[in-house]
């Protein structure tokens, strides 16, 4: 893999599962600087919850989009899915909170 140049600059990677119709978490948007702000400040609005984890973003910034996460991340991704089940749990029934 390759380092990015400047440390500092943003990243990230939005994922998306349909546990009845995907096999896997796939990569629905990724991008650095801009973009990756951009795709922050559209999970905010939409109430999507995010975690904040470099290297994992690192590792998914390297698949393509629209495409499954390879399988030596399956683990880590799949607590990721279970911390957003369970804040979806939390919310439930609360107006304007994800479901």
């Amino acid at each position: 893999m390759s380092r990015r140049k400047n440390k500092n600059l943003k990243s990230a990677v939005a994922l998306k599962y349909h546990t009845k119709k995907d096999v896997a978490p796939k990569v629905t948007a990724k991008g650095e600087g801009l973009v990756a702000e951009r795709i922050i400040k559209l999970a905010k609005e939409n109430q999507v919850p995010i975690k904040e984890d470099p290297d994992l973003v690192q590792i998914l910034s390297q698949v393509d989009i629209n495409k499954e996460i390879p399988p030596p991340v399956y683990k880590v991704v799949a607590e990721l899915l279970a911390f957003v089940y369970k804040l979806n749990r939390k919310y439930q029934g609360f107006p304007g909170k994800p479901v």
